[in-house]
């Protein structure tokens, strides 16, 4: 069959979470002016891991919050599903946050005074909706937490707590998971038990997750390694090994 523009578009809306189209960002103007992102074009598809890797200033932080609807693109189109989120406004990209992207950052950004579960259903509850049960206990019940779902986040590990975080992440079922430096506030231990927590989500749930690390160990989890340089896409890795991770960063840094 024949794919005209408009099932081209229903089709790429059902294979990818998100897809980035000639994206540029800039910072300033005249001599101050700084390209963050050059022309960028990238899609990733409904369940898979990607890890996005690259040199301090490669555009790593960019690149996620432009995908993510955090920020805005100079120029290029970024569509969320089959939502195109150029042109949108403030609150309408608010929503498409909240009910279309799990966020997971490094320092966790959970409330002290509140309980796991209510962490958790926070989303839900911001865009008045009513927490489904069986959704809660299912999603503490895939991170691991079903016996801690009332307490308080200091009463739990920096792991435990990362894993309320991506708990909180999965309580809308997104389109897209984004996680930026998910491992780097914690010790290899509850790093490795977090990175296998990803790995799992995109497995047995089918979740698509795209992550920022600096850490080759960390990106040897994802289907696929994306490296960044200056703004640009820089190399592309699948299923590397941690030590050909490093070795693609060490060539960047020659570069």
């Amino acid at each position: 069959m024949r794919l005209t523009s408009e099932n081209t578009a229903a089709h790429q809306a059902q294979a990818y979470a998100v897809r980035l189209e000639s994206v540029s960002k800039v910072y300033g103007s005249g001599k101050n002016q700084v390209r963050a992102l050059d022309d960028v074009t990238a899609g990733f598809r409904r369940g898979t891991f990607t890890a996005v890797m690259g040199p301090s200033g490669s555009g790593k932080s960019t690149f996620l919050n432009c995908t993510a609807g955090l920020d805005r693109p100079t120029s290029g189109r970024i569509v969320l599903g089959d939502v195109e989120l150029s042109g949108r406004s403030e609150t309408e990209l608010t929503q498409l946050r909240r009910d279309r992207i799990g966020f997971v950052f490094q320092a966790y950004n959970l409330l002290a005074a509140l309980t796991v579960a209510d962490n958790v259903t926070l989303p839900v509850r911001l865009a008045e909706q009513p927490v489904d049960p069986e959704r809660l206990s299912s999603v503490l019940s895939a991170v691991g937490l079903s016996e801690h779902r009332d307490r308080r986040p200091s009463q739990l590990s920096g792991g435990q707590q990362q894993r309320v975080a991506i708990a909180r992440a999965l309580v809308n079922q997104p389109d897209l998971v984004c996680a930026d430096e998910p491992t780097g506030a914690l010790d290899s231990h509850n790093g490795r038990q977090v990175l296998a927590l990803l790995r799992r989500i995109v497995d047995d749930l089918g979740q698509t997750v795209l992550m920022v690390t600096h850490d080759p160990v960390a990106a040897a989890q994802a289907d696929t390694v994306m490296f960044l340089a200056d703004g640009r896409l820089a190399g592309e890795l699948t299923r590397p090994a941690a030590e050909q991770i490093a070795e693609h960063m060490t060539q960047l840094g020659r570069s």
